[in-house]
């Protein structure tokens, strides 16, 4: 299998991008090098699977999101994307406009989040 790590460091890019966390500080949380956070990010290294952990949970992101692309399907409630069916076009743009404030709302918590981490990471000896 040919696995495209470049797309997968571009995707991680992306999304740390969105959280407006900066590469350094996502090394941080990581505990690895800035350097090696850049490789990552770059395709030009691989990630260990305790690394690759830690970047989806410190992005809020499923593996299959990075590794892939895309989410699944199955990762939304089958209720939900039967009722999605019954609804018209314009229903289904004004539910698309609802989830993506969600998602800015969750990437702003996440922010927060990050930013107690960082403050906490200065003051816990290691």
């Amino acid at each position: 299998m040919d696995f495209q790590y470049q797309e997968m460091g571009n995707r991680i890019k992306v999304r740390r991008k969105e959280l407006k966390i900066k590469q350094a500080e996502l090394a941080e949380l990581l505990e690895i090098s800035n350097n090696h956070m850049s490789s990552i990010e770059n395709g030009r290294q691989k990630p260990s699977l305790d690394t690759f952990i830690g970047i989806c949970k410190c992005l809020n992101v499923t593996p299959d999101y990075l590794l892939l692309g895309t989410m699944h399907a199955y990762n939304i409630p089958q209720d939900i994307s039967d009722k999605l069916r019954l609804c018209s076009q314009s229903d289904i743009e004004l539910a698309r406009d609802f989830i993506e404030l969600l998602v800015r709302r969750n990437s702003a918590d996440n922010a927060k989040w990050l930013q107690i981490s960082l403050i906490s990471n200065l003051f816990v000896p290691k």
